[in-house]
């Protein structure tokens, strides 16, 4: 091989080299659209369903889809913001038995390890804190990308006994369930 073609292929390689890592290998940040974002959350009572709903949250992911393990999400909640549609089952879920909101107004979860598990699917590993009490969560979800938006969907469930969600009379799950399923649908917007 002549000396240009090498000079050339030498040159190539490290322009190539230089690319990948200010292109699609660099992982992008984005923030919360809040009106076009939802997260529920249902237990069971006498073993039918009842839900409910955190009006006020906020997510922020440092995801690359490119890469199968990278990537940081963290999510605030408000818990004095969750509405089960009663007002008298409100005023019980604020009290010191369930979320209580006078002394614990937020809930936060915090995964530094998120792995692809499917081409458009991902499953971040972390620590749900709640009620004063820590415990590792998996949350699995779909991810779907366009431009600088991006949609987050998935549904995972927590056990109420773990946070002490529920003391008390409440303890057993005879009437309560033991399960609380949270699902989410989240609207993203890329970070300028």
């Amino acid at each position: 091989m002549s000396q240009p073609a090498m000079t050339a292929r030498r040159l190539a390689a490290l322009l190539a080299g230089l690319a990948f890592p200010f292109g699609s290998a660099c992982a992008a940040d984005w923030k919360l659209e809040p009106v076009a974002s939802r997260l529920e959350f249902a237990a069971t009572f006498e073993k039918t369903p009842a839900p409910g709903v955190f009006r006020e949250f906020d997510v922020k992911l440092s995801l690359d889809p490119a890469q199968d393990d990278a990537g940081r999400l963290d999510v605030t909640i408000n818990v004095a913001s969750a509405d089960m549609a009663s007002a008298d089952i409100n005023k019980a879920i604020a009290g010191p038995e369930w979320f209580d909101f006078a002394r614990f107004r937020q809930a936060e979860f915090h995964a530094t390890e998120i792995r692809r598990t499917q081409p458009n699917a991902f499953v971040a590993r972390g620590t749900l804190t709640l009620k004063g009490a820590q415990q590792p969560v998996e949350v699995p979800f779909s991810w779907s990308e366009s431009g600088s938006t991006a949609n987050m969907e998935g549904k995972f469930v927590v056990k109420r006994g773990a946070f002490g969600i529920g003391t008390g009379e409440w303890t057993t799950t005879t009437t309560i369930g033991a399960d609380v399923t949270v699902t989410f649908k989240v609207r993203l917007r890329k970070a300028a």
